[in-house]
C-alpha cells in the first residue's frame, strides 16, 4: 500500500515542528509506519547554502531563494518516493506551499512557483496552523532570520496561505490555542481525511 504525505504549513513559530512530531508519534503508536521530514533540509549542500542566505552571508534575490528551496525538495525526491512506495506516512514540516506563500509575498508569480514543483510527490493532506504575525514575534523575540523580522511580509505570507487553503481544500486550524487542543484536531483531521485504519 502506498503511503501518504502530510504537510504542515504556517508562519514561523506557528507550531509546525511540534505538531508534526506529535502526529508522527501518534501514528506510530497506532501501528503506522511514520517518518518526519523537514524543509528546508539543512543537511544537504543546497540546504547549507539556504542557511547561509538566511543568516545574511549570501545576498540572493527572492527568485533565487525560492529556486534553492525548491531544489532542496527535489534533492530529497528519490527518498520521498521510496518511503511513500514503502507505505510510510511522511509528516512534513513545510513543503511546496511554503515556496508559493513566501515567494508570492515577495512579488513572485504563484503560478510559476507552483509549476516548478509539479514533479515533487504531492501532499495527500495539507494542514495550515494559522497564527497572527504578531504572535510569531512574541513566540520568538531573538535570533529571528530576515523573513521573520518583516511583519508586513509575514502578513502577506499569511494571506497567500489562506488563498491556497481555500483553493485546495486544506485543513485550517487555529494555531493560537494550546498544543494539546491543536494536536487533537490534527489527529481528527488526518483520520477522517485519509481514512486511516
Amino acid at each position: 500500500m502506498a503511503g501518504h504525505l502530510i504537510a504542515f504549513e504556517g508562519l514561523d513559530q506557528s507550531g509546525k515542528q511540534t505538531q508534526a512530531e506529535r502526529l508522527r508519534d501518534h501514528l506510530k503508536s497506532e501501528g503506522h509506519k511514520a517518518r518526519l521530514v523537514s524543509f528546508p533540509d539543512y543537511g544537504t549542500s543546497i540546504g547549507e547554502e539556504i542557511a547561509r542566505a538566511l543568516s545574511n552571508e549570501r545576498d540572493y534575490g527572492p527568485d533565487v531563494m525560492q529556486l534553492l528551496y525548491v531544489a532542496n525538495r527535489y534533492e530529497k525526491t528519490s527518498d520521498l518516493k521510496r518511503w511513500l512506495d514503502g507505505g510510510l506516512i511522511l509528516v512534513s514540516d513545510r513543503y511546496t506551499a511554503s515556496s508559493v506563500a513566501y515567494g508570492e509575498a515577495l512579488g513572485l508569480d504563484p503560478a510559476w512557483l507552483t509549476d516548478m514543483q509539479k514533479f515533487l510527490p504531492p501532499a495527500a493532506l495539507t494542514i495550515l496552523l494559522d497564527i497572527a504575525p504578531e504572535t510569531a514575534v512574541t513566540r520568538k523575540s531573538v535570533d529571528r532570520d530576515r523573513y521573520e523580522r518583516d511583519l508586513a511580509m509575514q502578513a502577506r505570507v499569511r494571506d497567500s496561505y489562506h488563498h491556497q487553503a481555500r483553493e485546495q481544500g486544506w485543513v485550517v486550524l487555529d494555531g493560537e490555542r494550546t498544543k494539546d487542543a491543536i494536536a487533537a484536531d490534527v489527529v481528527s483531521a488526518v483520520t477522517s481525511r485519509l481514512s486511516l485504519p
